[in-house]
């Protein structure tokens, strides 16, 4: 089969690498649609700090946002499965440590993390490996687009929750990006009045598509005097976490769902002498179902946000940071591997 494989830093290729078979309790799937993000940005670069911890090593295949159609199972596994479009957790817990016990597998000191830690090959390849105990079923009402932005709903759907926001709550959203859209979407579907902080234009006229009331750029929102019920900070900048903690109202709740390439500093008085709530977020484990349900029942629309399709041979391209001639205005780009 073909895969984007990652050499070393900044240098990547497609290859024909071993198809791929399922051992017991496994699923093969072939793989229709994978989103690039972030993360898969900084293993591209080498600058994640799983490299530094040992986690993970060149070469690898990215790819942890996907979805598609189950071929094969492995042995002692169920065969109603063949057949099913999937998508599956990142996170592969051990199953057996006092974290996945709990059902908290995301948690697991010993997990393998599909496309970003070593042992794990990810989605950008024509063919997947995922355990069926990991894996959810799409129904047909979902867009094999919107099933393969499961993985960052489930993210944006657990920052929503967790801002706690009702209809009588103003939500503020650092990062126009894909989380801080999805986010958008799904604190508007809690009732909430929105209000979405960003750099790029192209991407705040979209939020304002999709429903935010308010759009404003980040260093406006920075030097105001507003404050708000709740602030997710869905940005890479170092120095975000520290405006949310500035812009939040007292005993108000700030997210923490964007990480920076250096530390963030907060002065934790703007937290303790306010009684703010800071809550990180880590996995989108415990939002894939949620936000399954809210794209069936069209609550949230994710599909705008992506702005172009493009094949395996484009990845390195999209990688180092070009768009191309016809991308739309969203800032997420999907590969179908078998363009």
């Amino acid at each position: 089969m073909r895969a984007f494989v990652v050499t070393a830093p900044r240098r990547g290729e497609v290859r024909d690498v071993d198809d791929l078979v399922p051992s017991a309790g496994e699923l093969l799937l072939e793989v229709e649609r994978v989103g690039i993000c972030g993360t898969d940005i900084e293993l591209y670069t080498g600058e994640m700090a799983y490299f530094a911890q040992g986690k993970t090593h060149f070469p690898l295949r990215l790819g942890h946002e996907w979805v598609g159609r189950v071929t094969a199972v492995g042995p002692d596994t169920d065969e109603s499965w063949i057949g099913k479009r999937i998508t599956g957790d990142t996170m592969l817990g051990c199953g057996v440590c006092r974290f996945c016990r709990a059902g908290r597998h995301y948690l697991c000191p010993f997990r393998e993390e599909v496309g970003i830690t070593d042992g794990w090959p990810g989605a950008l390849a024509e063919q997947l490996l995922i355990p069926a105990r990991f894996a959810h079923v799409i129904p047909d009402r979902v867009s094999v687009t919107s099933g393969a932005m499961v993985e960052p709903g489930g993210n944006s759907l657990r920052a929503a929750e967790a801002t706690l926001a009702g209809p009588n709550s103003r939500v503020l959203i650092l990062g126009s990006g894909t989380i801080g859209l999805l986010a958008a979407q799904f604190v508007l579907a809690r009732g909430a009045e929105v209000h979405l902080a960003g750099k790029r234009a192209g991407s705040l006229r979209l939020g304002r598509e999709l429903g935010v009331q308010f759009a404003h750029d980040l260093d406006e929102i920075a030097a105001s005097d507003e404050r708000f019920d709740a602030v997710i900070d869905a940005t890479s900048l170092a120095g975000s976490p520290a405006l949310a903690a500035r812009l939040v109202d007292p005993g108000g709740r700030i997210v923490l769902i964007g990480l920076s390439g250096k530390p963030s500093l907060i002065d934790s008085r703007d937290l303790v002498l306010n009684d703010v709530t800071a809550i990180g977020i880590l996995s989108a484990s415990p939002g894939l179902r949620g936000a399954i349900d809210l794209f069936a029942s069209g609550a949230v629309d994710p599909d705008a946000i992506v702005s172009e399709v493009i094949g395996l041979d484009e990845v390195g391209s999209r990688l180092d940071g070009n768009r191309g001639p016809n991308a739309g205005p969203g800032p997420k780009v999907h590969v179908d591997p078998r363009l």
